[in-house]
């Protein structure tokens, strides 16, 4: 049985309020959704991961980094250690070597590690999929908490990193001024049915569609219902 532990502390969230749109202006937005939801119906994380625990460890390690060198890594280091016992009998000096391609791997190993002991002294080994709890963890703030809640189905959340971002001011879903802001209103304003699934939608639009430097409209099955189509269409 999981060891009881005192509630741990973490920042607050930004707390979800409606918006009030124009129906018009929810109509827009539910369209854009729906076309994405018509082009890939369950988008999903492109980092390997084979369970809550894989996954945690990957999402971690893929700040400041890209998936595909994550994955890289993972590929050998999910056949060693899968599990926090695994990776704790690895070691902070074993890992490494398997992560030294990515950055901030000296952090990251030490976090991983540590985290690890919190899972297999307090929770028997099992990620606790709760966020005050993941969020607890070393090196597991808000936004991994909430890409790993939302790619297990547990909790409707969006993590906001660049490409989320960027999009989300693009299509005129937010004029959030930080990632907090940004996450607050699009809670808001996406519809609810479609929220599990958000996240991914607007990464994946940022990466391949709308990426940063020259976005591809010539592409994006949203142009028509995008306000800054006309600053970058003739360019």
């Amino acid at each position: 049985m999981p060891k009881t532990s005192a509630k741990p502390k973490t920042k607050p969230g930004p707390k979800t309020r409606p918006a009030r749109l124009s129906p018009a202006e929810q109509a827009r937005i539910a369209e854009i959704f729906h076309r994405f939801e018509s082009l890939e119906s369950d988008p999903r994380t492109e980092l390997d991961y084979r369970d809550a625990y894989t996954l945690v460890v990957a999402v971690a390690l893929s700040a400041q980094a890209t998936d595909v060198s994550v994955n890289k890594a993972t590929a050998k280091l999910f056949e060693v250690a899968d599990t926090p016992e695994k990776m704790l009998a690895l070691g902070e000096a074993g890992l490494k070597p398997f992560i030294s391609s990515i950055g901030l791997y000296n952090t990251k190993a030490k976090n991983v590690i540590a985290a690890a002991r919190i899972l297999v002294d307090q929770y028997g080994g099992q990620v606790p999929l709760v966020r005050e709890q993941l969020q607890a963890l070393p090196g597991v703030g808000r936004k991994t908490a909430s890409v790993v809640l939302n790619e297990l189905r547990v909790e409707p959340a969006i993590a906001v990193d660049t490409h989320v971002f960027r999009v989300a001011h693009r299509l005129g879903l937010s004029t959030g001024k930080t990632p907090d802001a940004v996450e607050l209103e699009l809670m808001g304003k996406i519809p609810g049915p479609l929220l599990t699934r958000a996240h991914h939608w607007l990464i994946l639009h940022g990466r391949y569609t709308c990426v940063a430097r020259r976005p591809k409209c010539e592409e994006c099955p949203v142009a028509d219902l995008c306000p800054s189509r006309h600053l970058f269409v003739g360019r």
